[in-house]
């Protein structure tokens, strides 16, 4: 999800901060002390964060600190994280336009530019065995998950070439159906799922070794994944949709568990209006009256609408309601009481979500206030590095090996 487009849900346009509560000083000092050492000792991956589309728009240069958003290498370096994915984002008005496909490239060059200028800091990853390897190497991992199949225009051959450019996860749809599924966003359901063509882009997916996500499809494209899949999916950036009630975006208890039983992992979204009931109904309201506001004023950019209209209609209708840390977890918890341990992650979509992001993980050096509430919640450090990435990373190994074994037994295998 990009902050760009209004209609995928939800956008921050709040400005007004809200402060935490004050824990004990000596437990925090203790938990904090002990997270910032799993934090470093750990493998974190984080599969959706959306720096790419940021960067075409702001040309912030990430190696170094920046002002503005929510990533960049001294904070990352900060709270430990080693491996995010890269959002190759293509909002769903640009398939009308036939761009998709050209929006994709240039965000891939984004992020190839981006090791290359600092290749002390940054490396691309291709597979999980490039994770482990990097973090050894004490360099951080980009791995790219495309957020929209919209690029691949039709055409099977571009799975290929995407993957050969290190596309490794595919979101389906996005704020909108489009050629390969219906989008949890779009009234308009007119494949009852997935399209012919997004069935034998399931297929081809699982034969390249290229992760399939379900997050921001419909609920009958979510099954029908699980039931063409031949191995384990992912949710990049959702959470539980228990408490969001009635929010196809999120995803609710039986999809949680099917999701378990076909080995794959929720990775849990941090915008607290996939967090908690009053964010979400707070953006239920302000969100198409924003968009209303931009389809009449197409001349204003996002960030002006940003800074103005928000401004204007937090003055009227009160300061965003931020979800917290604790609300953050309880998705943890729940997840975990539903499929297990080994089928939750993180999702955050950090640079994706504007300023709705819940109090204690605000940015990427956030990590260790998770992991520190972890602790508190009676987790395992094994636990805990699972969270962190050790699942996801059995995710992606699976999803190889199911590759290797089709290209070697046959598209039947």
């Amino acid at each position: 999800m990009n902050y760009r487009i209004l209609i995928v849900g939800a956008l921050g346009l709040a400005l007004a901060a809200c402060e935490a509560p004050s824990p004990d000083p000596v437990e925090e000092v203790d938990d904090m002390a002990e997270a910032r050492r799993i934090a470093k000792s750990s493998i974190i991956v984080d599969t959706h964060i959306d720096v790419p589309m940021r960067v075409h728009e702001t040309g912030e240069d990430v190696t170094i600190a920046t002002e503005s958003g929510d990533f960049d290498h001294p904070r990352a370096v900060a709270g430990g994280l080693n491996a995010p994915f890269m959002s190759i984002y293509t909002g769903a008005h640009l398939e009308a336009a036939g761009r998709s496909r050209e929006v994709a490239e240039e965000l891939i060059d984004i992020v190839d530019n981006i090791v290359a200028k600092a290749p002390d800091k940054f490396a691309i990853a291709r597979s999980p065995a490039d994770v482990r390897r990097h973090f050894d190497e004490g360099i951080m991992s980009l791995a790219l998950g495309m957020e929209n199949g919209s690029p691949l225009e039709g055409d099977l051959a571009a799975l290929k070439y995407f993957f050969d450019r290190g596309i490794r996860y595919i979101t389906l749809a996005h704020s909108l159906s489009n050629h390969l599924s219906d989008s949890s966003y779009d009234a308009n359901r007119q494949w009852g799922g997935l399209s012919d063509f997004g069935i034998e882009v399931v297929r081809e997916m699982n034969r390249f070794g290229i992760m399939i996500d379900v997050s921001h499809l419909s609920d009958d494209a979510f099954w029908q994944v699980l039931k063409v899949s031949s191995a384990p999916v992912i949710a990049s950036h959702s959470s539980a949709r228990s408490f969001t009630p009635g929010w196809e975006r999120n995803i609710d208890d039986e999809m949680i568990r099917a999701l378990a039983e076909n080995g794959g992992v929720v990775q849990v979204n941090f915008g607290s209006g996939f967090i908690s009931p009053e964010a979400r109904e707070y953006d239920n309201k302000r969100i198409p009256k924003a968009r209303e506001y931009m389809a009449r004023n197409p001349e204003v950019t996002m960030s002006e609408m940003l800074r103005d209209w928000n401004r204007a209609y937090i003055a009227e209708n009160g300061p965003y309601p931020y979800a917290t840390l604790d609300d953050v977890l309880d998705h943890f918890d729940h997840i975990v009481s539903l499929a297990g341990i080994d089928h939750v992650g993180i999702g955050s979509d950090y640079d994706g979500v504007g300023d709705t992001l819940p109090v204690g993980v605000k940015d990427v050096s956030s990590y260790p206030n998770l992991i520190a509430g972890l602790l508190r919640r009676g987790y395992s450090e094994a636990d805990i590095k699972k969270i962190l990435g050790e699942n996801l990373l059995r995710v992606w190994e699976a999803v190889e090996a199911r590759a290797v074994r089709k290209q070697e037994t046959g598209p039947g295998a």
